[in-house]
């Protein structure tokens, strides 16, 4: 289980979030939602170490963020962030490859070789491997993000918005393998989104941030009411029963 005890992050004197406090059950998907602005990525960065906090303790499982060294972190969580700056005439494999380093600095051995081709074929980028960034859609260059992260080996993953850019067949394709990841590889899995309805559909919970604050958390259906995502948004909200959850309509 994800553990977020009182954690507060000050940017100055009118701009913090916090103090918030959550557990997140492990093997599951959380999906983070909430407007521009309320303190979803730093949450999210928060709880990977990406950036200081001022005060609380996030712990997953029985050891804590602030205590544990680099390299022992990057083997227990990934987390690919809204923005990526690496090299775009990286080929797909050895993007992927990077997932590895923690455990073979940059010496890939045979089991590293191993995984980054499960995580290949699991994505789909088989035959896309030595095709460089560049040369991919948005939605294939994203799936090879994912993959990289995949290859980390982490029981947990940290997702910032990895549906930016993505069409709606590319959003679905992503979620469909993102719900693989929970339901077959038993990760535990924490994403921002900024679709409401891509949350309802694939999360086992939500995680609802407003102005810094956690507005609401629970299952979807329980999240995903009229009146909740009116006081959410600031604007008249109906929510729908769909095929597949609750439907946001505004």
């Amino acid at each position: 289980m994800i553990h977020i005890d009182q954690l507060t992050k000050h940017y100055s004197k009118d701009l913090s979030i916090g103090p918030i406090s959550i557990s997140l059950p492990k093997g599951e998907l959380t999906g983070i939602i909430g407007p521009n602005g309320a303190g979803k990525s730093t949450l999210l960065k928060s709880m990977g170490r990406l950036i200081p906090i001022d005060h609380g303790q996030v712990t997953y499982g029985d050891w804590d963020i602030a205590t544990t060294n680099n390299q022992e972190l990057a083997k227990k969580i990934a987390i690919l962030q809204q923005d990526n700056h690496l090299v775009t005439r990286l080929t797909v494999y050895q993007l992927v490859s990077f997932g590895r380093y923690p455990y073979s600095h940059g010496h890939i051995n045979q089991e590293d070789q191993a995984i980054i081709q499960r995580y290949l074929q699991f994505l789909n980028l088989v035959g896309l491997k030595d095709k460089y960034l560049d040369e991919l859609s948005g939605g294939q260059r994203q799936r090879a993000y994912v993959a990289m992260v995949l290859a980390q080996e982490t029981d947990y993953i940290l997702l910032d918005e990895p549906l930016n850019n993505l069409d709606i067949s590319g959003a679905s394709q992503m979620m469909n393998y993102l719900r693989e990841c929970v339901d077959e590889l038993g990760k535990t899995i924490v994403i921002v989104l900024h679709d409401i309805n891509i949350a309802a559909q694939y999360s086992d919970s939500i995680c609802a941030l407003k102005d810094g604050k956690l507005a609401f958390h629970g299952k979807p259906d329980d999240v995903m009411t009229g009146q909740h995502m009116s006081e959410l948004f600031d604007v008249d909200c109906q929510v729908v029963q769909g095929p597949k959850g609750p439907l946001l309509i505004y």
